[in-house]
C-alpha cells in the first residue's frame, strides 16, 4: 500500500482532504447513519472530520492511484512500444507508406519522442 501525495480524497457531501494528511480512518459505531459513517483524523488537527462515506471506500481511495495517473502511465508505455516498433520499419516500407499512403513514419516518430520527453 502506498499513500499518494497531493491527491484529494472525497469524504462525501463536498468534503475533500489531502490523502497524505490522513493519519487514521475509524468507523463510527455509535450514532452511525447517513452522513455519519467514518471519523477521518488529519495531521495537525485534534478533532476528526466526519465523513459520509464508509471507511473501506475511503481507504481504497487513499491507497489507489487515480485513474488518470494509471491511464497516463499506460499511454506512455504504449507510445514507447510503438516507437521501438517504428524503429524496426525499413526505409522501403517507410517510403511506400509515405508516398502511397500519406503516412510519414519519421514525422510520427519525432512527434512520439516529443510527447515522451515532456
Amino acid at each position: 500500500m502506498k499513500i499518494q501525495s497531493s491527491v484529494l480524497v472525497h469524504l462525501g457531501f463536498g468534503k475533500y482532504v489531502r490523502s497524505d494528511q490522513v493519519t487514521a480512518v475509524v468507523p463510527i459505531e455509535e450514532e452511525r447513519g447517513p452522513g455519519r459513517r467514518t471519523f477521518v483524523h488529519l495531521q495537525g488537527q485534534n478533532d476528526p472530520v466526519i465523513a459520509s462515506r464508509a471507511e473501506d471506500t475511503i481507504v481504497r481511495d487513499l491507497v489507489q492511484e487515480p485513474r488518470e495517473v494509471t491511464q497516463s502511465r499506460q499511454q506512455q508505455e504504449i507510445l514507447q512500444d510503438l516507437l521501438v516498433d517504428l524503429g524496426n520499419v525499413n526505409s522501403t516500407v517507410r517510403r511506400i507508406s509515405r508516398d502511397e499512403g500519406g503516412l510519414d513514419l519519421e514525422r510520427l516518430e519525432r512527434r512520439i519522442r516529443q510527447v515522451l520527453e515532456n
